[in-house]
């Protein structure tokens, strides 16, 4: 089994990143809780763009990602974040060590 870590850019309007931080940050509390496939989910602020978070997860392996996919926390999240527009990009990765 290989890990899998994914680095994803979110962008937010910035006088909505607060707001999106909570529920992102509710969702990760959620993964990690619920989900056993779910190792890390860590977000990250840039202090230099206010129309950006940045997350980085790691999931046991691919499978784990699918099942966090298709959990219902990420459905949550959609629905919560749904009126704010934001756009999510991700690259998977697999971790060197």
């Amino acid at each position: 089994m290989t890990k899998l870590a994914l680095i994803a850019t979110v962008e937010v309007a910035p006088e909505t990143r607060d707001r999106v931080l909570s529920l992102l940050a509710a969702h990760g509390a959620r993964s990690l809780r619920d989900e056993p496939g779910t190792l890390r989910f860590e977000i990250l602020v840039p202090r230099e763009d206010a129309a950006k978070l940045m997350i980085y997860e790691v999931y046991q392996d691919d499978a784990a990602f699918e099942a966090h996919r298709n959990a219902r926390s990420i459905a949550q999240f959609r629905e919560e974040s749904a009126a704010f527009g934001i756009k999510i990009t991700a690259t998977r990765c697999t971790p060197a060590a």
